[in-house]
C-alpha cells in the first residue's frame, strides 16, 4: 500500500529547503516580518531587543528583518522610541542584536527606513523638522510640509547609502530598503504623492528614479555580496486599495529600473497574501514580482490568521488562527521564494519551527495586546 505523505513532512520539505540570496544562505523559507513596535528609547536599541529577536531565531526563523529604523536625515521619523540606523550607541546596540541572532543560527538584515510626508509636526528626533516628501503632499493628495529639493534628494540617498554600508561593518547580513505603505520612498512611486516636474515625476520609470538611485547608491556603498532586499506594496497605510501599477505591464516597469539597481530580492507587501494580484491569474503581488523580474521574492500578509492586520485602531479586531495549507500550495510550486510572518512570531516565538514540525495546533494564539510588550 502506498505511504500516505503526513502534512510533517510536507511543511518540512516545502519551508525547510534553504535558499540564497546574493550568496546569503537562509536555512529555511520563512522570515519574521518588520514590525514597528518602539521599544528603543532615544533610538537606541537595548539588550531588550537583542533577546527579542534571539528569540525568534531560536525558534527557527530563516531571516529577520528587523522593524524600521531611522536613516540619518533630520525628517526621517516621528518617535524618540523608534530605533536608529546611525550614530555610535544606536550601532552598538544594532551590532549587539546581530550577535545575539547569528549565536541562534539566524540571519537578520536591517529595514532602513524614512517616513516622509506621513512624519508627525513637531515630533520625533528631530521635533523643529519639518515632514518632507516629493511634492509636499500627505497620502491624501492634501498639502503638508515641503516639496523636496535637489540637494534634499541627495541628502537623503547618502542617508541610506550610509546606514547600508554601517549595517554591513557592523556584521549584519544584507539591508532591507523600505519602499512601501506609503512612506518616502513609496510617496515618489505613487503618482497622488509624486506631482514633480523634474526627472523624479511623470511616468512609473520617471517615479522611480528616486528609489533606483537610493538603490544604485546602497549597493555602491557595500561589497557585491552584500544583498540588498527591496519593500514594495500597492497598499498604503491610510488607502488600502491604492495601486501603483494596474496592470503587469505597469508593474514591469515599475520594477525594471529597481532591479537594473541592484536588487537582489523584493518584498512584495499584501495585507492577505492568498489574494491574486490581477484578475485573470492567480499570482500574488510577491508572484508576479518574480515572474516579471526573476528575482528572490518575500511575501507576507496574515499568515495563520483570518484577519488582516488594521493597526492600533483595530486592536480590538481579533483574529483567529488558521493553518497554513493554502500556504504550502503556493510556496510548493514556487510562486514565491519566502513567507514573511509577523503577528504569530509576536504571539509565539517557536512558531517557525511549530510550523515546521507540524505543531501550530500548539502555537500560542495572537492577542493584539501583545503589540505594546517586547516578549
Amino acid at each position: 500500500m502506498e505511504a500516505t505523505e503526513t502534512p510533517t513532512s510536507r511543511a518540512a520539505r516545502i519551508l525547510a529547503r534553504p535558499l540564497d540570496i546574493n550568496g546569503l544562505t537562509l536555512r529555511n523559507r520563512i522570515a519574521m516580518a518588520p514590525m514597528t513596535r518602539e521599544f528603543s528609547p532615544d533610538g537606541v536599541p537595548g539588550t531588550d531587543v537583542a533577546e527579542y529577536y534571539a528569540r525568534r531565531a531560536a525558534g527557527g526563523v530563516g531571516l529577520i528583518v528587523t522593524e524600521g529604523t531611522y536613516v540619518d536625515h533630520a525628517s526621517a521619523g516621528s518617535s524618540h522610541r523608534v530605533p536608529h540606523f546611525h550614530g555610535e550607541a544606536a550601532l552598538a546596540g544594532w551590532q549587539r542584536v546581530a550577535e545575539a541572532v547569528h549565536a541562534e543560527g539566524g540571519r537578520i538584515v536591517p529595514q532602513l527606513w524614512h517616513v516622509g510626508a506621513t512624519r508627525d509636526e513637531g515630533q520625533g528626533p528631530v521635533p523643529a523638522a519639518p515632514p518632507a516628501g516629493p511634492s509636499g503632499l500627505d497620502l491624501e493628495g492634501g498639502p503638508k510640509g515641503r516639496a523636496m529639493t535637489s540637494a534634499d534628494v541627495d541628502a537623503v540617498i547618502g542617508a541610506f547609502a550610509d546606514s547600508a554600508a554601517a549595517a554591513e561593518r557592523t556584521g549584519f547580513d544584507g539591508v532591507e530598503l523600505h519602499g512601501a505603505h506609503g512612506y518616502l520612498i513609496d510617496q515618489f512611486l505613487w503618482s497622488r504623492t509624486n506631482r514633480r516636474t523634474d526627472g523624479y515625476g511623470g511616468d512609473l520609470a520617471s517615479r522611480a528614479r528616486f528609489a533606483a538611485e537610493i538603490v544604485a547608491a546602497v549597493r555602491a556603498a557595500v561589497s557585491p555580496a552584500f544583498p540588498v532586499i527591496f519593500r514594495l506594496s500597492q497598499w498604503k497605510a491610510s488607502a488600502f486599495d491604492a495601486k501603483l501599477a494596474t496592470d503587469p505591464a505597469e508593474l514591469d516597469a515599475l520594477l525594471a529600473p529597481l532591479a537594473a539597481a541592484g536588487v537582489d530580492a523584493f518584498h512584495a507587501s499584501t495585507r492577505r497574501y492568498w489574494l491574486p494580484e490581477f484578475d485573470g491569474d492567480d499570482l500574488n503581488l510577491a508572484g508576479w514580482v518574480k515572474k516579471l523580474t526573476g528575482k528572490a521574492t518575500l511575501s507576507v500578509g496574515s499568515v495563520g490568521l483570518d484577519k488582516e492586520f488594521v493597526g492600533p485602531q483595530g486592536w480590538a479586531k481579533q483574529p483567529t488562527s488558521t493553518g497554513i495549507d493554502l500556504l504550502l500550495d503556493r510556496m510548493e510550486r514556487d510562486e514565491f521564494d519566502v513567507i514573511a510572518v509577523g503577528r504569530s512570531l509576536i504571539a509565539d516565538p517557536e512558531w517557525a519551527n511549530k510550523a515546521l514540525t507540524d505543531r501550530l495546533a500548539e502555537a500560542a494564539p495572537y492577542d493584539a495586546t501583545l503589540l505594546r510588550k517586547l516578549h
